[in-house]
């Protein structure tokens, strides 16, 4: 699943059609419990899961498979130059980090020649509305050019949780000083079964502006 709106693998075939991907080697990068990996491994593909967090990897591990799991930064990749074909990340590691170019960087450089890179992130759009699924988040209330991090911090004043914002404009520029060529840029659209509402999210802001930005790269 790409998003919050429902967009899924099956019927996006972002990563290439279904059937192409057994045997393929596939990085999952900010895998969290490892939920794209799972589906990859079904397809007969060979994934691995990183991700920087090791309790969310127990999660992983507690609910199974039977590919590895990694934890690593996604800034240093743990692996050797060219070791896979794919990578993919929903909603992983590159929204966290202060600097995405370097993330991808190494992507590019555990791919073969040739390997795609697919990434969806929050539309960068939503950063100058507040997170309000009703009427009241559909008023700008920021700058969409304020590139200031969103911090949540714990009682004792330690960040807890970052979140970093990035301009389309500068997404498609990571993507290139990143060594990639952008394939496509996908603006899931809110589909009419999705009755869902949480936080930021609802049928209501999901059919006047976009919530998920999917972007699909590859090396050449």
């Amino acid at each position: 699943m790409w998003g919050p709106e429902g967009l899924d693998e099956v019927e996006a075939e972002l990563l290439g059609p279904p059937e192409e991907l057994k045997g393929k080697d596939v990085l999952e990068i900010g895998a969290g419990a490892a939920q794209c990996a799972r589906w990859l491994a079904a397809q007969g593909a060979r994934p691995v899961a990183l991700d920087i967090s090791h309790r969310q990897l127990q999660h992983a591990l507690r609910i199974g498979g039977s590919f590895p799991l990694v934890c690593a930064d996604a800034g240093a990749l743990p692996f050797a130059d060219g070791s896979f074909d794919l990578a993919c990340s929903a909603y992983g590691a590159l929204p966290f980090v202060a600097d995405p170019a370097l993330v991808l960087k190494e992507v590019r450089r555990v791919l073969r020649p040739g390997g795609r890179f697919v990434f969806s992130v929050t539309h960068p759009i939503r950063w100058a509305f507040p997170d309000e699924p009703g009427p009241e988040g559909l008023s700008v209330s920021g700058s969409y050019f304020d590139r200031t991090p969103y911090v949540e911090q714990d009682d004792q004043g330690r960040a807890v949780y970052v979140e970093h914002h990035r301009t389309l404009g500068d997404r498609v520029r990571d993507v290139v000083s990143g060594g990639f060529r952008l394939l496509d840029l996908v603006e899931p659209e809110w589909p009419a079964w999705n009755t869902s509402e949480w936080g930021g999210w609802s049928p209501l802001r999901g059919n006047l502006i976009p919530g998920t930005a999917i972007f699909v790269c590859v090396r050449d």
